[in-house]
C-alpha cells in the first residue's frame, strides 16, 4: 500500500512516496502517483526511493526515463529519486543521472534527507 508524507520544509511543500510494492512502472503510473500527490498534499515535489521504480526505467533504451521527465515537467513537477545508483554500470545513465542534477526538475541521490533537501532548494 502506498503512503504519502507530507513534508513542509522552508515553505515548500514536499511529498515522499513510500510503498511495498512498485509505484512507478510505466508512464501512465508516473503521471498516477503525480496526480494522486497533487490532490492528496498540494505538492508538486515528489521524492520517491529507487525502489519503488521499475528496472525498465534505467535501462535507457526503453525510453521510459525520458518519457516519464517529459510528464513530470509538462505537469511542473519535480522529483528526487533516492537510493543506491553503484551497481549501474552503464555510461548512458551515468550521463543522464549527471545532467538530470545539474537542472532543477529530477534529482538523483543517495538519501531520503537528500532528496528532501535538493527538491527543497530547486527553483520554481
Amino acid at each position: 500500500m502506498m503512503k504519502i508524507e507530507h513534508i513542509k520544509d522552508h515553505g515548500m511543500d514536499i511529498a515522499v512516496v513510500s510503498s511495498d510494492e512498485k509505484v512507478i512502472v510505466d508512464a501512465p503510473s508516473a503521471l498516477d502517483l503525480a496526480m494522486t500527490v497533487k490532490y492528496e498534499t498540494g505538492a508538486a515535489r515528489i521524492a520517491v526511493a529507487k525502489d519503488l521504480i521499475c528496472e525498465d526505467f534505467f535501462i535507457l533504451s526503453t525510453g521510459l526515463a525520458g518519457e516519464i521527465l517529459q510528464k513530470f515537467i509538462n505537469y511542473r513537477v519535480k522529483a528526487a529519486i533516492y537510493g543506491d545508483y553503484s551497481r549501474y554500470t552503464s555510461k548512458p545513465l551515468r550521463d543522464f543521472i549527471r545532467e538530470s542534477n545539474r537542472g532543477r526538475n529530477f534529482f538523483f541521490v543517495s538519501t531520503k534527507e537528500e532528496a528532501v533537501g535538493k527538491l527543497t532548494e530547486a527553483r520554481p
